[in-house]
């Protein structure tokens, strides 16, 4: 599978890697009317046969591993267990303060599903990112089953200035695969993964920086000021779309989380916004907050392309609750930017 694929599974991976084709154009974006279990945070979403998968932070009532939820309608969602049981054995000596996964990312390549999630704490960058393989989403299947792969990228506090944690993959093509991750420090990060192994390759070792934002508060740990993270890139036309949250999360009906984006030449960057401003220097385009009498902080993005339509996947949380609901808007292409539905 390497280097001969299937017109399926091209057509599967271009999918779940949301990378989109010009396709068809939402005239006006809409937010789609959910139901089902919907309390998820980071969530990100991927299509196998007639079956939506939907993978987010943490488990299940306080157990499992990366919470997943199914729906054959994009609408209507349904839990499903997670994808561990249980934090792979590895994690306590590597790092030691993690008690969940937050934030995983889906992606299929090299003939497998590909389960990239965060390992971390609140407020240091002693941080990890993990990943776990699957030729199936099926549970059905006698082929369904999560391997540990292990560790793919760290941070470790005084030695790096990024935070290894959100990942999203990108697919170039079906050899050229990439990793961006980060949340505040130094900003959003990408490298160059190895297509066999799905880890970083020794062909090119280099760090790429993709967005930051200014900080004044050099000394502080974490540095609030630099608030950038959860990044998510796709590629549309002849441009890389960078998606990312401003501000901050995890704070219930105080959450003021937002997205921007920025485009680029190439995945590598540089990412400017409308204005021609680089994403590195604080630039975005602004294309959804939640600021309103029902919700608050919408962020964490990840875009979903199916049946010719583009889908911006993410969580806002309840102004009445605090807790955070699965929201999912239709995105509409207009001169080369994109727009999403405006939060009631």
């Amino acid at each position: 599978m390497r280097r001969t694929y299937s017109a399926f599974v091209f057509a599967l991976l271009t999918t779940v890697a949301a990378l989109p084709s010009l396709g068809e154009v939402v005239a006006e974006p809409v937010l789609l009317e959910l139901s089902g279990d919907l309390t998820v945070h980071d969530p990100v979403v991927a299509k196998e046969g007639d079956t939506y998968y939907l993978f987010a932070t943490g488990g299940f009532r306080g157990r499992g591993v990366v919470s997943k939820l199914t729906s054959k309608d994009l609408r209507h969602w349904t839990r499903a267990g997670t994808v561990l049981s249980e934090l792979p054995a590895w994690v306590a000596d590597e790092v030691p303060k993690a008690r969940n996964a937050w934030a995983p990312d889906i992606a299929y390549f090299n003939g497998k599903y590909h389960l990239y999630y965060s390992l971390s704490s609140f407020g240091v960058n002693h941080s990890a990112i993990a990943l776990a393989t699957n030729k199936t989403l099926d549970p059905s299947r006698t082929d369904y089953e999560w391997h540990d792969e292990g560790l793919v990228i760290r941070s470790r506090p005084g030695v790096d200035d990024f935070n290894a944690i959100d990942p999203n993959v990108i697919i170039e093509s079906p050899d050229r695969v990439w990793l961006a991750w980060g949340s505040f420090w130094g900003g959003i990060m990408l490298c160059r993964l190895d297509h066999d192994t799905g880890k970083p390759t020794a062909e090119d070792a280099t760090i790429y920086k993709l967005a930051s934002r200014p900080r004044t508060g050099e000394h502080q740990t974490p540095p609030i000021e630099g608030a950038i993270e959860a990044p998510f890139i796709v590629h549309r036309g002849a441009h890389w779309y960078l998606f990312v949250s401003w501000d901050f999360c995890c704070r219930g009906a105080r959450s003021d989380y937002k997205v921007v984006v920025g485009r680029a030449d190439q995945v590598t960057g540089p990412y400017l916004d409308q204005h021609g401003r680089c994403l590195v220097d604080g630039g975005g385009l602004l294309i959804l907050e939640a600021a309103t009498d029902k919700w608050r902080g919408a962020g964490h993005p990840a875009v979903f392309h199916d049946n010719g339509v583009d889908y911006l996947v993410f969580h806002a949380y309840s102004a009445t609750t605090g807790r955070p609901q699965l929201q999912i808007s239709s995105i509409a292409w207009q001169a080369g930017w994109p727009r999403v539905a405006r939060m009631p």
